[in-house]
């Protein structure tokens, strides 16, 4: 049976490029977007888009939820279901303005690929993570074991990820000149690192403990004294594969060239965590530690800008609305305090976060 359709081929080589092009997606939306698109046409047996219909949508829709996921074999989530559906609305109402589909497709056929209502507030319903703490984190660092260049490099890496809570496209990307370890400060330079929406910011060191920031002292030290790196060589090198004598690959040092994307250092958090008997947290979720920190530790507005604008953060409410989750377990703690006698120091640092904060939400609201 034939697995693709030349027309639907071009088309949609012309909406991929469309969306990278004027709209400025990244790489994974556009993954996404086509992942969507080839699971539509493979249900649909490939028939030409200019046949498409509005029933098609609602067929594709049940069929999504009869559907199971290749690895745990499960049903799809809401939350998958609705973002596939999402892709494909977009899809189909970019391609009713096209010419040699305009006449064949309505607009307003795309509204099929909605959710119910009732299904939508599923898929979009916010989840508790779990969030690592400094402690765990701290506990992952001493049993990491730093005897070679290879163990040193993967201990400073997490390290540098509390340190900083850059994020992992970023760290892959970056280099020496990129870190002064004497200013404490991590310059994210879009032009050289792959920084989310291409932003340029100062990343200052956050409070995690000396410990932390000791690693990632030493580790640079190390690759500019001992391995004699330069200023323009990665921080966080790729392994140097060989050929040994008996023909297979072995690990032979650091590499001078940087990881092309984030999957090793993924792969590191993993087995970093699973060698501490913790859960997996992936190196994006210090990040939620971090704004949990932050939340403690901050007692003034200024200060909590501060803080988010240290976590790339344009706004406040970037860093509460996508970090600010209060764990259950948190929660409970400070609704227990409520019982208990209120000292009144801070109080005015309290209500000038909250001005701050209801001033920032009127702003967005106009």
């Amino acid at each position: 049976m034939t697995k693709y359709n030349v027309n639907n081929e071009r088309i949609k080589r012309k909406y991929l490029t469309f969306l990278k092009q004027a709209k400025g997606q990244n790489e994974a939306t556009i993954d996404a977007v086509a992942k969507a698109i080839s699971r539509f046409e493979s249900f649909n047996k490939y028939k030409d888009f200019k046949a498409f219909h509005f029933e098609q949508a609602i067929s594709f829709k049940k069929c999504l939820s009869r559907q199971t996921h290749h690895q745990t074999d499960e049903k799809l989530s809401l939350a998958t279901i609705n973002g596939a559906c999402r892709h494909l609305k977009a899809f189909i109402q970019w391609l009713s303005q096209e010419a040699g589909y305009k006449s064949r497709i309505k607009y307003s056929d795309a509204e099929y690929f909605n959710l119910s209502e009732k299904e939508s507030r599923t898929a979009k319903a916010k989840r508790e993570k779990p969030v690592a703490s400094l402690e765990q984190i701290k506990h992952v660092l001493k049993i990491m074991p730093s005897g070679n260049v290879i163990e040193k490099r993967d201990r400073a890496l997490i390290a540098f990820t509390l340190l900083t809570g850059a994020r992992d496209s970023a760290i892959a990307s970056l280099c020496l000149k990129h870190v002064d370890v004497q200013a404490g400060a991590l310059y994210q330079d879009a032009r050289e690192v792959n920084t989310k929406f291409s932003k340029t910011f100062t990343t200052y060191f956050f409070p995690v403990g000396d410990e932390v920031r000791g690693i990632v002292s030493e580790w640079v030290n190390y690759l500019a004294n001992d391995c004699l790196f330069g200023p323009s060589d990665p921080l966080f090198p790729k392994t140097a594969m060989k050929q040994g004598k008996d023909y297979n690959f072995e690990i032979a040092g650091l590499s001078r060239e940087p990881w092309s994307n984030a999957s090793a250092i993924r792969k590191i958090f993993r087995a970093a965590f699973e060698r501490a008997g913790l859960p997996h947290f992936n190196p994006h979720s210090f990040r939620n530690t971090l704004a949990a920190l932050g939340e403690n530790l901050c007692h003034s507005a200024e200060e909590f800008k501060a803080w988010s604008q240290n976590l790339g953060h344009e706004g406040v409410l970037t860093t509460f609305y996508s970090y600010g989750h209060v764990q259950d377990g948190r929660q409970a703690d400070i609704f227990n305090q409520f019982n208990e006698p209120r000292i009144k120091q801070g109080s005015q640092d309290a209500m000038e976060l909250a001005k701050a904060l209801v001033e920032a939400v009127s702003a967005q609201s106009n």
